[in-house]
C-alpha cells in the first residue's frame, strides 16, 4: 500500500555532508510518521529519528543530535535526512520508515513498511 524510495547516499569524508530523500508512494494518512533508522556493520538497527508528516513532532537520538536534521514535504510526500559534520561512525545503511503515530512508533518501534535503504560510508 505504501512505497518508500530512498535515495542520496554515498561515500564522503569525515565532516562533510549528505542529504538523503525517502520519497513515499501510495496512501500515507495524516496520523502516519517517518522514521529514519541505520544499521552500521556488524550492529543491530539503531533508530535515528521520526517527524510527524505536520511537523509537530520528531526525535533525534543523542548520537546525532545537533548534526542531523530530519524535515518533510508533505504535498510531495518527500522526508529528509539532512546529515552534517558525518562521522565515520555514521557509516551505516539508512532506511526510512513509516507507521501509524503512536507510543510505540515514537520510541522506533513497530513500523510497517520500510524503503530498501541506502548505503552512506563516511571515510576518516
Amino acid at each position: 500500500q505504501v512505497q518508500l524510495v530512498e535515495s542520496g547516499g554515498g561515500l564522503v569524508q569525515a565532516g562533510g555532508s549528505l542529504n538523503l530523500s525517502c520519497a513515499a508512494s501510495g496512501r500515507i494518512i495524516n496520523r502516519h510518521l517517518m522514521g529514519w533508522f541505520r544499521q552500521a556493520p556488524g550492529k543491530g538497527r539503531e533508530f535515528v529519528g521520526y517527524i510527524t508528516w505536520d511537523g509537530s513532532s520528531s526525535y533525534y537520538t543523542d548520537s546525532v543530535k545537533g548534526r542531523f536534521t530530519i524535515s518533510r514535504d508533505s504535498a510531495k510526500k518527500t522526508v529528509y535526512l539532512q546529515m552534517n559534520n558525518l562521522k565515520p561512525e555514521d557509516t551505516a545503511v539508512y532506511y526510512c520508515a513509516t507507521g501509524l503515530f503512536s507510543g510505540t512508533t515514537k520510541r522506533g518501534r513497530g513500523y510497517d513498511f520500510w524503503g530498501q535503504g541506502t548505503q552512506v560510508t563516511v571515510s576518516s
